[in-house]
C-alpha cells in the first residue's frame, strides 16, 4: 500500500495531524495500535457515566484549541472553577495549614523561576526541613507524575510560567471529544501496530501485523515510552532521537473511580486530599460535575500502588483514606467502579512527560525532522504545553506544517 503521508498514533497529536492534512490533496492514513482513537484521551461510558480515564480538564482553557473545537461543535463545557485547593469541610487540614501548604507551594514554584537549582533538579529549589516539602512532592505527582530530584527545574517553570489557572470539564468527556474530531478523508486503520519504520528511496517503509505501508513521509505521535523502549524500532541513524525521547520519561499518574450507591449523601463539586504529609497521598473528586462518583488521583508515590500490587489493592487503599477523613462509614456508600493503569497500557507506557535534570532540550531534538521523511509530534515536543492534549494537538499541526512545508519544495 502507498500512501502521501503516514501518521503513527490516533490521539490528540494524531487527529491534530490529520485534520491540518485534510483537503490538502494528499492521500492520507492514520494507522493506530489500538482499537480505539484517542490515545491518553478517553471517555468510557460504564453505567451510564461518561468517565474520563486520561485526560479530563481543559488546561489553560481560553486558550486551549479543544475548547475551540468543543464550542464549535457545541459540546457542553462546565466552565466553574474547580476545587483542587479547597478541603471539604476541612477535613484532616486545618485552613491554617491549608494557607501554610499553598504558601509553601508557591514560594518553591517562584524560586524555580527566581532563584532555579544550578543544578536543574527540581528538589533543589525545597526548603531546607521545610515542614510542607512531601506536600510539595505529592502536588507536583499529581501535576507531573515524576519525583522532584528526577525533574528538571526549567522544564517545570516553562510549564507553570505559561499556563493559566482556567480549567474547565465536559460532562460528555474529553476523550469523547478528542476521538470525534477524526476528519473525514482521511483513511483510518486501527489495531494495527507499527512496529518498525525504515528509510527508502521514495520516502519510508512502515512495518505492521498486516503488512507494509509505504509513504513518501510519516508524521510519528506515539509516547516517548514507545521510543526509549523501542517497541517501534526507527530508521539507522535514528539514535539521537531515541535518545531524547528516554530523556522525556512518562509520568505515573492513575485513577481509582467509586460510584456513590447514595450521592445525595455527598456535596456536589467538592474535593479532599489525604494526609497532605504523606507523598502517597491520594487527591478526591467528590461528585465532579454533579455525577454520582468519586475520583481518587494518585500520583508517583500513590500511582505506583496499581502498577506493583493491581486494582484491588489500590480501592483499598483508596477506601482507607476516605474512611480516614469521612469515617468508616463511608466504605458502605462506594463501589468500586474502575481503575486505570497507563503504565501498562500497552503501546502508551505512563501518563505524561517530563524532563529529566539538564534535558530540558531534549523536547526540541525530539521535534526535529529527521532525513525530512520522519517527523515527530506528541505532547513531549511542545516547548510549554507538554503532559496537556492542547499541547499534543499544536505539535500534529506543526509536524503536518513542516511535512507540507518539505513536500511543496521537492513537488
Amino acid at each position: 500500500m502507498e500512501i502521501d503521508i503516514a501518521i503513527i498514533g490516533g490521539g490528540a497529536a494524531g487527529i491534530g495531524a490529520a485534520r491540518h492534512l485534510a483537503g490538502q490533496g494528499r492521500k492520507v492514513m492514520l494507522i493506530e495500535a489500538a482499537a480505539r482513537l484517542g490515545g491518553r484521551g478517553w471517555t468510557l461510558d460504564l453505567a451510564g457515566l461518561k468517565l474520563d480515564m486520561g485526560c479530563a480538564w481543559l488546561h489553560s482553557a481560553s486558550r486551549n484549541v479543544w475548547t475551540r473545537l468543543a464550542e464549535a461543535a457545541g459540546v457542553e463545557i462546565y466552565r466553574r472553577p474547580s476545587a483542587w485547593r479547597r478541603q471539604y469541610r476541612d477535613l484532616g487540614f486545618t485552613p491554617a495549614e491549608q494557607d501554610a501548604a499553598s504558601e509553601a507551594f508557591d514560594a518553591w514554584s517562584q524560586r524555580l523561576l527566581d532563584n532555579p537549582p544550578a543544578d536543574d533538579v527540581a528538589a533543589g529549589a525545597l526548603e531546607a526541613g521545610g515542614a510542607w516539602n512531601d506536600y510539595i512532592r505529592t502536588i507536583v505527582g499529581f501535576i507531573s507524575g515524576g519525583r522532584l530530584e528526577e525533574m528538571s527545574a526549567a522544564d517545570y517553570a516553562a510549564y507553570e510560567e505559561a499556563s493559566t489557572d482556567e480549567n474547565w470539564r465536559m460532562p460528555g468527556g474529553y476523550g469523547a471529544l478528542i476521538s470525534s474530531h477524526f476528519p473525514a478523508g482521511v483513511d483510518l486503520k486501527l489495531s494495527t501496530p507499527v512496529q518498525e519504520i525504515s528509510l527508502t528511496a521514495a520516502g519510508v517503509a512502515l512495518t505492521t501485523p498486516g503488512g507494509t505501508i509505504r509513504a513518501r513521509a510519516a508524521i510519528l505521535t506515539c509516547s516517548t515510552a514507545m521510543l526509549a523502549d523501542e517497541r517501534i524500532r526507527l530508521p539507522a541513524g535514528a539514535a539521537a532521537w531515541r535518545e531524547a525521547a528516554a530523556q522525556l520519561p512518562l509520568g505515573h499518574d492513575e485513577k481509582v473511580i467509586f460510584e456513590l450507591l447514595e450521592p445525595e449523601a455527598f456535596e456536589p463539586r467538592s474535593h479532599l486530599l489525604g494526609d497532605p504529609r504523606d507523598v502517597k497521598a491520594m487527591s478526591y473528586g467528590i461528585r465532579p460535575m454533579g455525577l454520582p462518583t468519586i475520583e481518587a488521583y494518585l500520583g508517583n508515590d500513590s500511582a505506583e500502588i496499581i502498577t506493583r500490587e493491581g486494582p484491588v489493592a489500590a480501592y483499598a487503599a483508596a477506601m482507607d483514606g476516605l474512611a480516614k477523613l469521612l469515617g468508616a462509614d463511608v466504605r458502605k456508600q462506594l463501589r468500586p467502579l474502575i481503575t486505570t493503569d497507563w503504565t501498562r497500557t500497552t503501546h502508551i507506557g505512563g501518563s505524561y512527560s517530563y524532563a529529566r535534570p539538564g534535558q530540558r532540550s531534549a523536547r526540541a531534538a525530539l521535534a526535529r525532522p529527521f532525513e525530512n521523511r520522519l517527523f515527530f509530534a506528541g505532547e513531549a515536543t511542545h516547548a510549554t504545553d507538554f503532559s496537556t492534549a492542547h499541547g499534543a494537538y499544536e505539535s500534529g499541526v506543526r509536524a503536518a506544517t513542516e511535512v507540507l512545508g518539505v513536500m511543496a519544495q521537492v513537488g
